[in-house]
């Protein structure tokens, strides 16, 4: 029987509506008295068990969170038409409501929730505990972590303080704050029930450069629907981590959460604050879990760290001396026992920076230093500096590679490589589709596109091509 039924990501595309049934609460059983006090009690001389006062925590907590509401036009077909009437009925727009979570991180304005809360969506508001409510506008997005950063035009706010996730014990206190199914500051408590969860729930998709960083806190903290986005903080009111994600056969919460830790928000956050998008670094190794199997086919006397499955060509590890077959049991003083622990460290890092790896090759440990590369073999930041009309237009842009052009059979082509509110998104346009011409004219770089796009009025008809081979066209409105 598998543990986990389903993964459910906590922010809603719909609001959810509270099921109540009769009067509220449960049927109590035959001859049960409709009201039972149930003390509890300790036998003389036991110790006694302390749970810390968690009550300064929440009430610092409730005044960072927000109410994140979202709006989002979807293009939708009548299917009656289709079946009833024999003909294909043109698409109409529709509005689909949203909701979850977000932390004030700055008291200028800045909060952080999940990508899932607000990708996609064109209008984005925010509420905060003080009934006060702003416009929100989105800084960048991470698909990568399922972090996304936004602005409101407020100061002097209440931030949370970051806390440090790599301290955080299985065991301590925590407490989740949120709006789950629409009530808003809501507060829950529980403990951390495990570190370094990979649940699969973001999707590797290299076409929209979408590699997958999962080293969950899980928790037993009651979060719903609507929690997506929240604070998880610890005893003392510091945040530890952005509620994701619940396991659950029905949907609704029923004993696991899953947070995304401060180390790796802090840096996603700091990213796309100072450079427009995330500095991810790589080690330049593919990785696997050390098991009892793989250890004893290898000649490994030890079960802790992570074994080097291979080398790329040119990356940091074969730069700095590391081998196929080594075991990785360190990043800088953290020890790593699998690979999502080894995905966080590593996570905190950017092309660059300077890291101390501890390795054991044939039973004996070493340090290497070694300087990460980027996904490109760069070893230093890229700046995003989008397009201004793509930027009003709510999209960021490249030229498509040979790659992908000899893939598609085309000449040319520019891809649309992030979406978010704008006029592309409203036409229908999604993320991945490379435009091939505009009013007939040919495009290769984003360049060719944000000219023809400055220079017409009134409309623009966009032809294009998605990665699975799926011809499309949209009329644009100026």
């Amino acid at each position: 029987m598998a543990l986990l039924g389903a993964v459910f990501a906590l922010g809603g595309r719909e609001l959810l509506n509270q099921r109540r049934t009769g009067t509220g609460g449960d049927v109590a059983p035959a001859n049960t008295p409709a009201t039972a006090v149930h003390y509890m009690h300790s036998p003389v001389g036991s110790a006694v068990v302390e749970v810390p006062d968690l009550v300064a925590a929440a009430e610092r907590s409730v005044n960072a969170v927000v109410h994140v509401t979202t709006e989002t036009t979807v293009s939708v077909r009548d299917p009656f038409a289709d079946l009833f009437w024999g003909y294909r009925a043109p698409r109409q727009q529709q509005q689909r409501q949203g909701a979850g979570s977000g932390v004030i991180i700055s008291a200028e304005g800045y909060i952080v929730t999940n990508n899932h809360v607000i990708e996609g969506a064109d209008k984005i508001r925010v509420h905060l505990n003080d009934n006060r409510a702003f416009d929100g506008t989105v800084v960048g997005r991470d698909p990568s972590t399922d972090i996304a950063l936004l602005k409101i035009d407020a100061a002097d706010l209440s931030p949370l303080e970051f806390g440090n996730s790599d301290d955080v014990r299985v065991g301590e206190w925590v407490l989740a704050v949120g709006n789950p199914m629409n009530l808003t500051s809501t507060v829950t408590a529980g403990i951390v029930s495990a570190k370094a969860r990979n649940i699969n729930l973001l999707q590797y998709d290299p076409a929209r450069d979408i590699f997958p960083i999962e080293s969950f806190i899980q928790t037993d903290a009651a979060v719903n629907p609507g929690n997506s986005g929240g604070a998880l903080v610890n005893a003392k009111g510091d945040l530890i981590g952005i509620n994701t994600a619940i396991a659950s056969n029905t949907g609704q919460y029923t004993g696991y959460s899953f947070a995304v830790p401060a180390s790796i928000v802090r840096k996603v956050t700091s990213d796309l604050l100072e450079f427009g998008s995330v500095q991810r670094a790589y080690l330049g190794v593919t990785i696997r879990d050390l098991d009892q199997k793989l250890a004893k086919e290898k000649g490994i006397d030890r079960l802790q760290g992570v074994y080097v499955n291979g080398i790329t060509e040119g990356g940091a590890a074969q730069q700095a001396g590391i081998k196929e077959g080594d075991v990785i049991v360190k990043v800088g003083n953290i020890a790593v026992n699998n690979v999502p622990q080894l995905q966080e460290q590593i996570g905190k890092f950017r092309p660059g920076n300077e890291v101390a790896v501890t390795v054991v090759r044939d039973g004996r440990e070493s340090v290497v230093d070694l300087v990460l590369r980027g996904r490109d073999g760069n070893t230093v930041a890229t700046v995003k500096t989008p397009h201004s009309t793509m930027a009003t237009m709510g999209a960021e842009l490249r030229a498509a590679t040979k790659e992908e052009l000899n893939a598609l059979r085309l000449r040319n082509g520019v891809k649309v490589t992030t979406l978010n509110s704008g006029k592309l998104r409203t036409a229908g346009i999604r993320e991945g589709f490379i435009i091939t011409r505009i009013d007939q004219e040919a495009v290769s770089t984003p360049d060719d596109v944000e000219r023809i796009l400055t220079a017409r009025k009134g409309g623009v008809l966009i032809e294009g091509v998605y990665p699975n081979g799926t011809k499309a066209y949209y009329g644009l409105g100026l």
